[in-house]
């Protein structure tokens, strides 16, 4: 098989590293790729929102099966683009992918089919959100309603930071059009966990559960991020609790969809909040999340062509998933000053000196043949260990062989366990 993976970040390199070990694949193209992918797959240079240059190329080049990676292209329409042209692809269609184009949408969904999820209400207007704030009391969350990279979620701790907040999605447009719905929601306290779902429109199968580190900070403070590492299996999540997941959230989402005529076939990314006895959903995504994919596939030994392949033909319930006993650990090499402002262009020194963990790139690019920083996180360190401790080691000892000028990652990714 031929295979066009959609993307350019840590989980598209991570997609095509477990292509690679498929014996149903041939040969891999990305677009548009980065300097890791580039040693795995032949980069073309399409960008993800370029639909028209995506179905040509696959098209011309007969490709068997694509996969998108990012959520744009999934909001913007791709996977109907695709099906339109004959081409099978991965991955929801524009009607589905406002479970994460759209806040608002995702929480009608969510209080219509009983779906726990926190208090909310939606504006328009700026002014109309600030006087309902003394509704929600503080801290207050208040999000753009569209994409925002990860980052269009502020928790304000006062009217302060609320108003301001309001006034900068909405009024400055500091994410755009994102910005012109915003949600405001009763914040939640607890520990958060991110459940990975395969879903066929008929059936849908949880991933082993990873706990991502979303602050830019150790000790989960300061700005929120794309992720700053992560880990699985997750520490928080057992059995008992994965069993309400599933009766509670995951098995209603699919009557949901049912009942509102949703077709959807590819990745649901659920993000819970867990305090003591209560879980309750914080968002929707549609595609694999990243840093999450970098543990995930790691300890998959399915073989995730033949997974997509069921999906796609409605038979996913014949797919019984196993999972290495491993842990894995994924820490983020971000550059100095993400997620706010940061420099590019730094060589990177050391790739070729780990050994006991895979480097997974996330924002990286070749600048006269030399692999160089393209992003606010640059790179996710994985490893594996027999023991979440040794799993941890191994990743912080690959972090620590590689260079570049302003690097920055967390120090306590897998280190605080609780519940």
């Amino acid at each position: 098989m031929k295979l066009l993976v959609i993307g350019s970040g840590g989980r598209e390199h991570s997609l095509i590293w477990k292509f690679k070990q498929s014996p149903k694949v041939t040969e891999i193209f990305a677009a548009p790729g980065n300097a890791g992918i580039a040693d795995l797959a032949t980069c073309v240079a399409i960008n993800v929102d370029d639909i028209d240059g995506l179905v040509a190329f696959a098209q011309s080049n007969a490709i068997d099966l694509t996969i998108v990676g990012p959520e744009l292209p999934l909001v913007l329409g791709v996977v109907d683009a695709f099906e339109a042209a004959g081409l099978r692809i991965f991955g929801p269609n524009k009607s589905a992918a406002r479970f994460e184009g759209s806040k608002d949408f995702t929480k009608a969904f969510l209080m219509r089919h009983g779906i726990p999820t926190a208090k909310y209400a939606s504006f328009t207007e700026p002014n109309s959100a600030i006087k309902a704030l003394p509704e929600f009391g503080y801290p207050v969350v208040v999000k753009a309603d569209g994409l925002a990279a990860g980052k269009g979620v502020i928790i304000a701790q006062d009217e302060s930071e609320a108003k301001k907040a309001i006034m900068d999605m909405m009024a400055d447009k500091v994410f755009g059009e994102a910005g012109d719905l915003i949600v405001l929601e009763s914040f939640l306290k607890g520990i958060e966990a991110s459940i990975l779902c395969f879903v066929d429109g008929k059936d849908i199968v949880p991933m082993q559960p990873a706990q991502d580190y979303k602050k830019i900070f150790d000790g989960d403070l300061g700005l929120n991020t794309g992720g700053m590492g992560t880990y699985s299996p997750s520490q928080i999540i057992d059995e008992a609790l994965m069993s309400r997941i599933q009766r509670e959230i995951l098995n209603p989402f699919i009557t949901g969809i049912q009942k509102d005529g949703i077709s959807f076939k590819g990745i649901l990314f659920v993000g819970i909040m867990i305090d003591e006895d209560e879980i309750n959903v914080l968002e929707y995504n549609v595609r694999m999340g990243d840093p999450e994919t970098e543990v995930t596939l790691p300890r998959l030994e399915n073989d995730l062509v033949e997974i997509i392949e069921a999906i796609l033909d409605e038979r996913l319930c014949e797919i019984k998933l196993t999972w290495s006993a491993s842990h894995a650990v994924c820490v983020i090499m971000a550059s100095g000053g993400y997620p706010e402002h940061y420099e590019k262009g730094f060589p990177i020194r050391g790739l070729k000196a780990v050994d006991e963990a895979v480097v997974f790139h996330c924002g990286t690019k070749l600048m006269d043949g030399v692999v160089s920083t393209n992003g606010g996180r640059v790179l996710g360190v994985t490893a594996l260990g027999d023991t979440l401790e040794a799993a941890r080691e191994a990743a912080y000892k690959g972090v620590k062989q590689i260079q570049f000028d302003k690097a920055y990652y967390r120090t306590d990714i897998a280190k605080r366990i609780e519940r």
